[in-house]
């Protein structure tokens, strides 16, 4: 099933928190969007591979992603290694997404900037004939995506450029409350952790505003990007 965007994310609700309202809008707008989560989060303080499998099926659903699937590497290890590059690659070849969002390329857990550089080289390496995959015993066609962007996630990097999600930032934090394990719960007995807190689920909005503030819109997520863009013309750029 060809998409016309393919977003990566080191753990379950990597995507959902990077890009979410991005995604929502795109949906809105008639594209065709896959989530594809590298590891299962299983090393993730609260809940567990099961709740997290369960809770990004809900996300999914809300914000209407076509198709997602979960690779199971290793959380906390994730490598640039050959087998985890084909892994992905042939998720793109399975896909043939247009655009591609990753991992922020610098954050505070190592699992965000090591698949950051994973995801990028796996596609370079999509685009290459010599590399042959097969996938469910059919052989599968080179495909190399036109751009490749970074969500931004802990870390506040400035963005090369932000998507206006003023209408979406609804929908983003209702999809990210659907990891029910993983954020502020005041009635919860799970131990606390950095995105567990009160002040990391606000932080979502907040965030969002400034970038939208600084571009003037209403709420805004930024990306980073890996080449210089070159557009047509000024249409679609918020004056």
């Amino acid at each position: 099933m060809k998409v016309d965007i393919l977003a990566i994310g080191a753990h379950p609700d990597d995507a959902e928190l990077g890009c979410g309202g991005t995604l929502a809008k795109m949906i809105s707008e008639g594209k065709k969007v896959a989530i594809v989560d590298l590891t299962q989060g299983e090393l993730g303080t609260r809940g567990t591979n099961v709740t997290r499998a369960q809770e990004a099926a809900s996300a999914s659903e809300i914000l209407g992603i076509s198709a997602r699937e979960n690779l199971k590497m290793k959380d906390g290890f994730i490598l640039n290694s050959e087998e985890y590059q084909i892994q992905i690659v042939k998720m793109i070849r399975k896909y043939q997404p247009e655009i591609v969002l990753a991992n922020a390329v610098d954050d505070r857990h190592p699992d965000h900037a090591k698949a950051a550089k994973l995801v990028s080289d796996a596609c370079f390496l999509s685009g290459l004939v010599k590399i042959e995959t097969e996938l469910d015993g059919e052989h599968q066609k080179q495909w190399r995506p036109k751009q490749v962007f970074h969500y931004i996630q802990w870390k506040n990097i400035t963005p090369d450029f932000v998507i206006d999600i003023s209408n979406f930032m609804e929908k983003k934090i209702e999809a990210c409350l659907a990891y029910k394990t993983q954020f502020y719960d005041p009635d919860s007995k799970e131990p606390m952790t950095p995105i567990a807190t009160k002040d990391f689920l606000e932080s979502l909005t907040y965030r969002a505003q400034d970038l939208g503030r600084l571009s003037g819109v209403e709420f805004a997520e930024g990306f980073t990007t890996e080449k210089l863009l070159a557009f047509k013309n000024f249409d679609g750029i918020i004056l």
